[in-house]
């Protein structure tokens, strides 16, 4: 057996790393990842590419470098998580599996970063959560944040990204979507920021299920996905936010789960991995993670449904959690295809992360829109009114990019477009 796939010894036993030797051994150090990484492309330093980072999380199970290296903490926390690596990968390497591990292991020599401590304890917390976004929701109607966005630096970033959760289409007229529901049982997982700040587009949601012949139903009790959480390194937190979720959907006794949010959607159907180690819920959680489906699953294998006419010009933006981590790229085009008189533009790097990353770009705010500058001027380039992506976080790190930039164009999620397409059918 080569070096390369023998089992080294392991200086940090009963870590979350040190089970994940398996995967850090899968690695043949061949050097595809490179130009798919996000960091690699911005910094060009080794350290900060996939290759590097699982020689880095090699070294700490080999014990040639400890846990509190300052370096280690540095190449690991600059990492997007965006997964197009795996992508990439001719080996099959679980990176994302490999980058959770290592800052779970991370996090008991170094606490994980205040701000983000902070935001994952308001996340697992619902009532807290559901009044911070209702705040958040009554300063956005207010009207300031576009004008605090001028501040610029954290600040200005941050207002501008809540000032692009405004809803960007004019609003559809009311309409009762009318289905046979023959298609099956279908709850919507409402989310967190998607409930809070993008409220019309989870209803939307459920009327294009409906539209094409899904019955939806609620499912009372579920929680946040607790993707931010695994991604953080607090696996602990994620796996209770799933076993609440798991519950909650066995309850609603449905067929699917329908996903508007990308990074919620590769973090369900990732529970099978994140609890097999627990013997009461292992069997649930995988057999939950089967149902989950993004939307645009659900809609394309309808067809979906015809609608009116919508004259407008589009770009697509693939979010990383859809195409890289759930490997899904035909369903979302279809579906914007289906809607009569849109025009589709093709973006140039539409598979490159744009820097959002769930709470990374509160955490690395200057890498983050370093990363995110190549992607506007991709959107600039296809002169389209407007940039639709599924997933929340791109939708508000997008948006302020080009809310900052000036730009005229704007963010919208492609359930939008269908919705709007359906409620134009009405008289």
């Amino acid at each position: 057996m080569s070096e390369t796939l023998e089992r080294p010894a392991c200086a940090i036993p009963d870590t979350p790393l040190a089970g994940a030797i398996p995967g850090i051994m899968t690695c043949v150090h061949c050097g595809f990842c490179l130009q798919a990484c996000p960091t690699y492309r911005v910094l060009g330093d080794e350290n900060d590419s996939p290759r590097g980072r699982i020689l880095l999380m090699r070294s700490l199970v080999e014990g040639e470098l400890e846990l509190d290296d300052p370096s280690v903490q540095t190449h690991i926390g600059r990492c997007l998580g965006c997964r197009a690596c795996e992508t990439a990968c001719p080996s099959g390497v679980p990176y994302g599996e490999l980058l959770e591990a290592t800052r779970a292991t991370l996090d008991e020599v170094r606490p994980i970063p205040f701000v983000a401590r902070v935001i994952l304890w308001l996340f697992a917390r619902p009532a807290l959560l559901s009044a911070a976004l209702t705040l958040s929701r009554i300063f956005r109607a207010t009207g300031l944040p576009s004008l605090l966005a001028r501040l610029g630096g954290r600040i200005g970033f941050a207002c501008a990204m809540l000032a692009s959760t405004t809803p960007s289409l004019r609003k559809a007229r009311r309409y009762t979507p009318r289905g046979t529901g023959q298609r099956g049982r279908v709850a919507v997982l409402r989310g967190c920021v998607m409930d809070g700040l993008f409220a019309d587009t989870n209803r939307a949601t459920e009327r294009t299920l409906v539209m094409n012949d899904y019955a939806t139903v609620r499912a009372p009790g579920q929680r946040c996905c607790g993707a931010l959480h695994a991604h953080a390194g607090d696996l602990e937190g994620a796996r209770a936010l799933a076993r609440a979720n798991i519950a909650a959907f066995e309850r609603a006794g449905v067929d699917s789960i329908a996903v508007n949010a990308s990074g919620c959607g590769a973090a369900m159907k990732e529970y099978g991995h994140l609890l097999r180690d627990d013997p009461a819920w292992a069997a649930r959680a995988a057999e939950l993670s089967a149902k989950v489906r993004d939307v645009s699953e659900l809609l394309a294998t309808a067809g979906p449904a015809p609608g009116a006419a919508l004259p407008l010009t589009v770009t697509y933006d693939a979010p990383c959690h859809l195409l890289h981590a759930q490997r899904i790229s035909r369903p979302p085009l279809a579906v914007l295809s289906s809607i009569p008189g849109l025009e589709l533009v093709p973006l140039v790097d539409a598979e490159q992360c744009c820097g959002s990353a769930g709470i990374y770009n509160l955490l690395e705010p200057t890498l983050s829109r370093d990363v995110l500058e190549p992607k506007l001027a991709n959107i600039a380039a296809t002169r389209a009114a407007f940039v639709t992506t599924g997933n929340p976080g791109c939708l508000m790190h997008i948006g302020a990019g080009l809310l900052i930039a000036g730009s005229r164009t704007r963010t919208v999620h492609p359930v939008d477009l269908l919705d709007a397409s359906y409620a134009a059918l009405t008289p």
